[in-house]
C-alpha cells in the first residue's frame, strides 16, 4: 500500500521537513509514505483567496492518479481517536487502493478537491498551520501502522 500526503507550500522550514522525514523513513516497504509539494497559488493569484485556492486546487488533482483512495484534512472532518484511525488504514488495506491526503493551504481546499474525496478527516478542531499538519499526519499514520503490527510505539495510558 502506498500513502501520499499532497499538501500545499515549498521551501518550509527545516523543522517541516526534518519532522515529516522522521515519520517517513520509519515505514516498511510495503507501505510507503511519499510527500508530494504543490506550489502555493498567491503569487500567481495576486491576493484573490478564490484563485489561489483553485491554483492549489488544479495542481492537487493533477498529483492524483484515478485510482487512488482521497482524504482531505478538513477542519470539519471526522475526528478519529488513534486507534480508529488504525482500524481505517487496516479498512484501507483491505479495499486494496493507494490512498492520498489533502492538505491545502492558507486558504483552504478548492470545492473541486472536496467534490473528487472519498473521506475527510479532521485532525483537530483548531485550525492548524498547514506545515504542522504535514507532520502530524505523517507522525499519526506512523503511529497507526504501528498499532496494526503491535509495535510498542504506541502505548495506551
Amino acid at each position: 500500500m502506498h500513502l501520499k500526503i499532497i499538501s500545499a507550500g515549498q521551501r518550509l522550514p527545516e523543522w517541516v521537513n526534518s519532522g515529516f522525514e522522521t515519520y517517513r523513513k520509519r515505514f516498511p516497504r510495503e507501505m510507503r509514505l511519499e510527500l508530494v509539494e504543490i506550489p502555493l497559488g498567491g503569487k500567481s493569484a495576486q491576493g484573490d483567496p478564490a484563485k489561489a485556492r483553485r491554483l492549489e486546487g488544479d495542481r492537487m488533482l493533477g498529483a492524483l492518479k484515478g485510482s487512488e483512495y482521497v482524504v482531505a484534512l478538513e477542519i470539519d472532518g471526522k475526528s478519529w481517536s488513534t486507534e480508529k484511525l488504525s482500524s481505517q488504514l487496516e479498512s484501507w488495506q483491505m479495499n486494496g487502493r493507494d490512498v492520498a491526503f489533502l492538505i491545502g493551504g492558507p486558504e483552504g481546499l478548492s470545492p473541486e478537491c472536496r467534490n473528487r474525496t472519498d473521506q475527510c478527516w479532521s485532525v483537530s478542531p483548531l485550525t492548524l498551520p498547514h506545515p504542522l499538519v504535514r507532520v502530524l499526519v505523517a507522525e499519526q499514520l506512523y503511529r497507526a501502522w504501528t498499532i496494526t503490527q503491535n509495535h510498542p510505539y504506541h502505548r495506551a495510558g
